[in-house]
């Protein structure tokens, strides 16, 4: 497995979580037991609450939300259901398996950024989870016309490769699938080629000055090295959690909402003319 990833998405400094750490992702049953507990006091008081008085003040720039590798907007669907209760307007990435080449996602991530940024007349702020942040960091360095702000949850941007060996085996099976004749699956020269050096260096490219971002990690996290996780040029914040619980866990929805009210406050330039593809 140690030639599926090109070695500099490995830096010095970084390293692969242990087998053992992924025992740590069990703790997804508590989490997402919390995110039930937390649903059904939320709902009781909106039951008592006049409906009159129940809608919540709406953010100002849309957010949408991108998962990770492997995964699809279903595993966000507890916390874009969450964050509209807050006030925010949501939207799903159409990403049903993030499975295939970054850089085509990211292509096609930004003409769905454009359509919410056309629609809504503002600059959206982006929530990605693992692979779904590093995206949002490349879409962010590369479009701050269309991108207010963005949240990563668990998202090893400094060292994509600093995962645990389990993802590099999902890693390898796709390539040999890609290999095989399944041409949309995620090809051996997005992990270790020119197409992963491009994707890698567009995520290390400098923010412009008005696009926020808040780096979540966990150090609980089995899946990825949460030393990865944090970006100089953003706000780091510690959660406990467990890597795919972050998706679900209301304390990190808690920091993910207050993250993106923080980022509208400071956000301060306005949508410039949408070029659409």
């Amino acid at each position: 497995m140690s030639n599926t990833l090109a070695p500099w998405l490995l830096p010095d400094g970084y390293g692969r979580p242990a087998l053992a750490a992924l025992l740590r992702e069990g703790s997804l049953v508590t989490e997402a037991g919390r995110f039930a507990v937390r649903r059904g006091a939320t709902r009781r008081t909106r039951r008592q609450t006049p409906y009159a008085a129940r809608a919540a003040a709406r953010a100002a720039e849309p957010v949408l939300l991108i998962p990770g590798f492997l995964a699809g907007d279903w595993t966000l669907t507890a916390m874009a259901a969450e964050l509209r209760a807050r006030g925010f307007r949501t939207y799903r990435s159409q990403i049903h398996a993030n499975i295939g080449c970054t850089l085509n996602s990211a292509l096609t991530l930004e003409a769905r950024i454009e359509q919410i940024a056309e629609r809504r007349g503002a600059r959206v702020q982006l929530v990605g989870h693992s692979l779904g942040g590093m995206i949002s960091r490349g879409l962010a360095a590369r479009r701050p016309d269309l991108v207010a702000g963005i949240v990563t949850m668990g998202s090893p941007m400094r060292a994509p490769a600093a995962h645990h060996a389990v993802l590099t085996r999902g890693v390898r099976v796709l390539n040999r699938l890609s290999d095989a004749g399944f041409s949309t699956l995620m090809s051996a020269d997005c992990v270790g080629g020119e197409c992963a050096h491009l994707s890698f260096t567009e995520s290390q490219e400098p923010l412009r000055a008005d696009v926020a971002m808040t780096n979540i990690y966990s150090r609980r996290d089995g899946i990825v090295d949460w030393k990865a996780c944090i970006d100089p040029q953003g706000e780091a914040v510690e959660v406990r959690a467990s890597h795919i619980g972050m998706a679900v866990d209301p304390r990190v929805i808690d920091v993910v909402s207050s993250s993106l009210l923080r980022h509208g406050a400071a956000s301060s330039t306005p949508l410039s003319v949408v070029e659409t593809a």
